[in-house]
């Protein structure tokens, strides 16, 4: 099994808030969420405090349960996670209409932070920047566009267009001008380098009959969606007929999605187990 790359605390506390916590109802001990951090080399004292922080940006909420103590997403945290989780786990695009969707703004200079939000909102959801204040998405997401509008109380300075069609010019001129592809290709290939050999190696111990550790398949699998969860920021997930040659976000993601699956047993039991009572680990 591999070695924890260098990670900020905050980061790994998100994304095991998004991987773990929140599709098991969004609450967790606090004794337990410790358990986990501990096997991913994260320390009581560095947890707790990045704990208090991340409370103070609206992510979760303690609460307390007799002698416990325990943690609740709150509804930014939950609304944030699930869209993020709704990106690297969607499907891949195959087929297209030729049209594109467009979301349009103008915010006033005294609102910096809510454009620079916004940006990283959008991106997040796979549009990318055509032209100041116009950001276009190959994919329909007027849902996830309202949702982020409510969200940031952006919805007066923003509209979106969907079913535009390109009169002159070539889509993958347009594609060039938003995404850089070549470079994000350049990270498919070394994301699948660093896994498909654990990948492999990991489907031949099991063909082998050797027993994989609860424990190691945990902190396995969360690290190979630490390193994947960048990818949909980066990724527009754009429909093939707008892909460039040689593309391999569709290997990067099916890897991702097979070495997860084959750690999941043995990494659920280990979840399970230390999520069940207040206190937590029952000794994997």
């Amino acid at each position: 099994m591999s070695k924890r790359p260098h990670l900020r605390t905050q980061f790994i506390i998100i994304i095991l808030f998004g991987d773990v916590v929140a599709p098991r109802g969004g609450r967790v001990w606090t004794a337990s969420l410790l358990r986990m951090l501990k096997v991913l080399g994260v320390g009581e004292r560095a947890a707790r405090s990045t704990f208090s922080r991340l409370r103070r940006q609206g992510w979760f909420r303690p609460e307390r349960d007799g002698r416990h103590s325990l943690y609740t997403l709150a509804p930014k945290g939950r609304r944030i996670l699930e869209e993020g989780g709704q990106r690297i786990f969607e499907p891949r695009k195959m087929e297209w209409d030729s049209q594109w969707h467009m979301v349009v703004y103008s915010l006033p200079e005294s609102k910096r932070q809510l454009r620079n939000d916004l940006r990283k909102r959008l991106a997040w959801l796979g549009f990318g920047r055509l032209a100041p204040g116009t950001w276009i998405s190959a994919n329909n997401r007027r849902e996830e566009v309202q949702k982020l509008l409510d969200d940031l109380d952006a919805g007066e300075y923003a509209q979106m267009f969907s079913g535009v069609r390109l009169s002159i010019g070539d889509d993958r001129e347009i594609v060039k001008r938003c995404w850089d592809l070549e470079n994000l290709n350049r990270q498919y290939a070394r994301f699948i380098a660093r896994w498909e050999p654990e990948y492999e190696k990991c489907m031949h111990a099991l063909v082998r009959g050797e027993e994989l550790s609860a424990a190691q398949c945990f902190a396995q699998r969360f690290w190979i969606t630490h390193e994947y969860s960048p990818f949909p920021r980066l990724d527009p997930n754009l429909p093939a007929p707008l892909l460039p040659h040689g593309w391999l976000g569709a290997k990067a993601a099916e890897l991702f999605k097979e070495y997860r699956s084959l750690l999941n047993e043995r990494s659920n039991e280990f979840i399970e187990s230390t999520m069940r009572g207040p206190n937590g680990w029952k000794g994997f």
